[in-house]
């Protein structure tokens, strides 16, 4: 399995970025993806993710009404909108896939929210 991220970036409060994760490299049907974020100096923690068996989608309180996920499930895409960015959503930005209890990474993309 193989996730690339892209579409992070800096961007002022109040400003919006769209992060992509394209997946490839596996022939799996039942699964979730999504997106966790790392901080500095925290530990890496779920923002949002998307079922590919029924799309259903779940969210960290703390991102509820801003961010919508995504999914493009014959491109094997998922996207991270991410509106009324905050200082606070200042992280590395990584997509994760879960799959019979197996967890695959991709490499991270920086969101940075600064003035």
């Amino acid at each position: 399995v193989q996730l690339q991220a892209s579409g992070g970036g800096l961007v002022q409060p109040g400003g919006s970025l769209r992060l992509s994760c394209a997946a490839s490299g596996f022939t799996l049907d039942d699964y979730t993806i999504g997106w966790f974020r790392q901080a500095a100096g925290e530990e890496r923690e779920g923002v949002s993710c998307i079922s590919r068996v029924d799309g259903s989608t779940w969210y960290t309180e703390s991102v509820k009404g801003r961010f919508t996920i995504s999914r493009d499930i014959r491109k094997r895409m998922v996207y991270l909108q991410m509106d009324g960015l905050k200082p606070e959503d200042t992280a590395v930005y990584y997509c994760n896939l879960i799959s019979a209890g197996r967890n695959y990474w991709g490499q991270g993309t920086q969101v940075t929210v600064s003035s």
